[in-house]
């Protein structure tokens, strides 16, 4: 019951964190704005999909961003938490690493879902077709997604010891995975060997699960659902086992 205690605080800690800070609130809202109306608009202009709307094209993909974004930004809680001693208290109380690891990867993939479902409503802005039993069919998808996606950035932070080092390591691996994904173009489209550098990518097979649940037959889908569905758990698993071992041997 302790462990079960100490991952539940870990978790509200880091939702009560996120919800109180009401400028990160306010970006959630205005990021994927300018995504979709500025840089969707003239894409769609410039380099549109024939038969498709580009904006209903990228919006799966402006979520995944909103999500790999806010799940790297929010690994930099442990390097805060080591530099304001937090850290050291959780790591001397009776509970085990791997549970605190846990509670703050289950905290922080909470408020990553919050951001995902936030971009939501803005589909109807675009004419894009998402009903509740769409968002419904989206949800595991997300949380799947969350999950690898938070690991990641907690297992980074367990690594670094600075906030300068973390940066680095954020931008490096934000923005390839994001323009690898599909996200903002049709990989069929790309070179062969960026193709297969993009298959080794997660987030892509989290993006076209996304899309192909929220276009519908609209979308020719890249993988069958439960290729893109094995390789997020298989991810997430890999991912998880490596970010707990990381985190056990923070000092």
């Amino acid at each position: 019951m302790s462990e079960l205690r100490g991952i539940y605080t870990l978790w509200l800690r880091e939702v009560k964190k996120f919800l109180r800070e009401k400028p990160r609130l306010l970006n959630a809202f205005c990021q994927p704005l300018l995504w979709l109306f500025i840089f969707g608009t003239g894409m769609r202009f410039s380099a549109g999909i024939p038969g498709v709307n580009y904006l209903e094209f990228i919006f799966p993909g402006l979520v995944c961003q909103a999500m790999l974004f806010t799940a790297m930004f929010m690994g930099v809680s442990v390097i805060w938490d080591r530099e304001f001693g937090f850290l050291k208290e959780i790591l001397v109380s009776p509970i085990s690493r791997p549970s605190i690891f846990l509670g703050k990867m289950l905290g922080i993939s909470t408020d990553v879902m919050i951001q995902g479902i936030i971009i939501f409503p803005f589909a109807f802005l675009i004419g894009a077709h998402v009903d509740i039993f769409i968002f419904i069919q989206a949800l595991p998808i997300m949380i799947l997604i969350s999950t690898g996606l938070v690991c990641i950035g907690l297992t980074f932070a367990s690594l670094v010891k600075n906030f300068e080092g973390f940066g680095l390591i954020q931008t490096f691996v934000n923005l390839p995975m994001f323009f690898l994904s599909g996200a903002l173009f049709p990989l069929a489209n790309v070179p062969q060997w960026l193709r297969w550098v993009s298959f080794a990518n997660p987030l892509t097979y989290g993006v076209d699960a996304l899309r192909t649940v929220m276009m519908g037959d609209t979308w020719v889908q890249m993988f069958p659902m439960y290729v893109s569905i094995a390789v997020l758990v298989v991810f997430d698993v890999f991912i998880f086992s490596v970010g707990t071992y990381a985190f056990s041997r923070t000092e």
